[in-house]
């Protein structure tokens, strides 16, 4: 955020005041070093989960049943296909979905978690939730809740508007919905 840093939401001790950074300008930087820096408070979280992050996003969509078919998800995951198969097969191996016939095509597979899945999907959205306090705890509530706004709004521009392959429902205004 651009305002000034005050000293109930400013840097923690010993950290270099973000206009002292010579990259603080720099979107490449700043997103860079976030991702990275959310993937090592992430992997943790994901160590229960064949194929990791991915595996997650996987269970997440079944769990909420969108997309249904395997191919409209891998789509909507930006997934090659083959690989989205082997995704499969692992969390199916392990428990965590199931592929149902597709009543409308018979040649489809329907994506679905089953409850198992469901529990540890569960499990996984309080540790993430944990790690991305951890992440955010620079900020104050405040400028959390901004942030996440600013980010979703971006997020949603950038899928739908700059290339995407398709359009993702989960670009709905209303939160919660992703």
């Amino acid at each position: 955020m651009s305002a000034p840093v005050t000293p109930s939401s400013g840097p923690r001790p010993g950290l270099q005041p973000v206009a002292d950074c010579v990259l603080s300008n720099d979107l490449g930087w700043a997103l860079g070093a976030l991702t990275r820096s959310y993937l090592k408070a992430v992997a943790a979280t994901f160590a229960d989960v064949p194929g990791g992050p991915r595996g997650y996003q996987v269970l997440a969509a079944a769990a909420r049943e969108e997309p249904g078919s395997q191919l409209a998800l891998a789509q909507r995951l930006g997934v090659d296909r083959t690989v989205m198969t082997y995704l499969l097969d692992s969390l199916a191996g392990a428990g965590l979905v199931e592929r149902h016939p597709d009543p409308a095509d018979r040649r489809a597979r329907r994506i679905v978690a089953t409850a198992r899945g469901r529990v540890l999907l569960d499990s996984l959205g309080e540790r993430l939730g944990a790690a991305e306090d951890q992440l955010l705890a620079g900020l104050d509530d405040a400028d959390q809740q901004a942030f996440r706004s600013l980010l979703q709004r971006v997020a949603v521009y950038a899928e739908t508007s700059l290339g995407s392959v398709s359009p993702d429902p989960c670009t709905e205004a209303a939160p919660g919905n992703c």
